[in-house]
């Protein structure tokens, strides 16, 4: 079987789907001695991936843009020349034109549950082609029980067509050997920055607790995204808490190896996720999370969290002294983590999502 992939999240600096499309792939090279595929990624220019240095997979490359247009006008033909038997198509979206049966993977439908996150014009683009594509597929694969019924409800997709995989919490690279132990008490965020997310209230909330907490650290790692925007540089800098309060778009895996190794606590306040994986990876680091309360949350973390009812600055302050304070409640978090997390292995997901693929094309073959 050949397996095509839109491998576009894998260019540049990869978050979000290009992590959880990594994290397939470097389960199914793990098996490649006995995985009798060829997996080809597609993009519209070069991918600096260990993926195609090690020769595992090969390239096809080629079309113009790298957004909707280079999907929908130029991935069909890479596609096609590939003589690919199952395209996967990971971000949400996949071309609407294109002959080779389709698995597409939708992790939220936030677009359409709540379109006043997003421009109109995103929003509208969003809400179209992610609706047509998951028409068009053989299958559409999600990423909790959540995020299925909300893609059934929203979207108008059969619940029999859709499949829950969760994805796995794999080992981030290894922080730097000469990285230094702080005396410092850091909180850590990763994750874009949405609205959904509320950043203005978790810096808010923190900031009344760094007056209480002279240790407190607020480390947030993300790209900006809001809509409309929110310029959360200068919520910071209104704290007047200075380096205490430190905001970056992105990190490399060895730095935030680094940041995760380094946190007291790790906060996540999202009134709206598919999944929610940062937090896991907190986990898995022996870091405790405070989350917001959410069936999402409830599906995914189960006790292995503190929750915040609401995301008001009060309730985020008392939830992250607590979290810092009380060592009862964070050993409480960290033991259940460990049920918790043996429900999240990259070879689990990555086996069913190469099982679905291969009944997708027998589909086609018997046809």
């Amino acid at each position: 079987m050949r397996v095509a992939i839109d491998a576009r999240e894998l260019q540049g600096r990869p978050t979000g789907v290009g992590r959880y499309l990594a994290g397939i792939l470097q389960a199914w090279q793990h098996l490649s001695p006995t995985l009798p595929h060829e997996v080809i990624l597609c993009a519209p220019s070069a991918i600096d991936s260990p993926f195609l240095a090690s020769g595992w997979a090969r390239a096809a490359i080629g079309g113009r843009g790298n957004g909707t247009w280079w999907e929908q006008t130029s991935l069909p033909g890479l596609v096609r020349q590939a003589r690919a038997d199952v395209l996967f198509a990971p971000g949400y979206t996949a071309p609407l034109l294109c002959a080779t049966p389709t698995v597409v993977a939708i992790h939220d439908v936030s677009f359409a549950a709540h379109p006043e996150w997003f421009s109109r014009r995103e929003g509208r683009r969003r809400r179209v082609v992610t609706r047509c594509s998951a028409a068009r597929a053989a299958r559409v694969v999600t990423i909790s029980e959540f995020s299925k019924r909300e893609i059934v409800m929203r979207l108008g997709v059969r619940p029999d067509k859709v499949d829950v995989v969760y994805p796995g919490v794999g080992p981030l690279g290894r922080a730097s050997a000469h990285a230094t132990v702080s005396a410092e008490e850091p909180v850590l965020y990763v994750g874009s920055i949405f609205s959904r997310r509320h950043i203005p209230e978790l810096i808010a909330g923190f900031a009344t607790l760094a007056r209480r907490q002279p240790k407190a650290r607020l480390d947030i790692v993300g790209d900006n995204r809001t809509a409309p925007h929110v310029d959360v540089d200068s919520l910071a800098a209104n704290t007047g808490l200075g380096a205490r309060v430190r905001i970056r778009s992105y990190v490399d895996e060895e730095a935030l190896a680094a940041l995760y190794g380094a946190a007291r606590a790790f906060v996540f306040l999202s009134d709206y996720e598919g999944f929610g994986l940062t937090p896991l990876e907190a986990l898995a680091a022996g870091v405790p999370i405070v989350v917001l309360d959410t069936p999402v949350a409830r599906e995914v973390y189960a006790d292995a969290a503190l929750y915040v009812p609401r995301a008001e600055p009060a309730l985020i302050e008392a939830a992250l002294e607590r979290i810092l304070t009380d060592e009862a409640e964070r050993a409480r978090i960290l033991m259940a983590a460990r049920t918790v997390l043996g429900r999240y292995s990259w070879h689990t997901c990555a086996t069913q999502v190469l099982e679905l693929l291969v009944s997708v094309s027998r589909c086609r073959d018997s046809r």
